[in-house]
């Protein structure tokens, strides 16, 4: 990996952080899972994972550290990463692919979070339900996010993808 990746890849990790908590009066609308979502689809598996702990990690150090920090690190980055293998057989780079991909990754994201609480409260499906409307609210900012930031992040990221 070379610097300028590295470089391309933490103005992201900045991006999504300001994002991030420039968007916290909002429930679970924030530009994080988008950037790591076109991120990934364009620089390849490494950029989203790497994203998704710089991004995670550095925005709960303003908003929060806990135990939900690890799940939202394992969620994104599990989104990184099959966003990347995605991206990496899609020649084309259709932009209702990744639109789709934001989409469902809202309630991925969600459901992997409930699994997370699980782990440490023993309710799964009760979280899971009451969490729909919020995963919803994700979803949805997602698809807006991707919409605003495709046309220039698809863009720029092709001249710096990963090796």
């Amino acid at each position: 990996m070379r610097l300028s990746q590295l470089t391309t890849i933490s103005l992201l990790a900045a991006l999504a952080v300001v994002g991030r908590i420039f968007f916290q009066f909002l429930p679970n609308i924030q530009p994080v899972s988008s950037i790591i979502i076109l991120s990934a689809f364009y620089l390849g598996p490494l950029a989203g994972v790497l994203l998704a702990i710089t991004a995670a990690y550095v925005s709960n150090l303003a908003l929060g550290v806990g135990i939900w920090t690890i799940w939202q690190i394992i969620s994104w980055g599990i989104i990184g990463l099959i966003v990347g293998f995605i991206g990496m057989k899609c020649w084309n780079k259709p932009f209702m692919v990744v639109l789709t991909i934001s989409l469902i990754s809202g309630y991925v994201y969600g459901f992997i979070l409930s699994l997370g609480t699980y782990t440490y409260s023993g309710t799964f499906f009760a979280y899971y339900i009451a969490g729909l409307p919020f995963d919803t609210l994700h979803a949805i900012g997602n698809v807006i996010f991707t919409i605003l930031l495709y046309p220039f992040l698809a863009k720029n990221l092709p001249k710096q993808a990963l090796s």
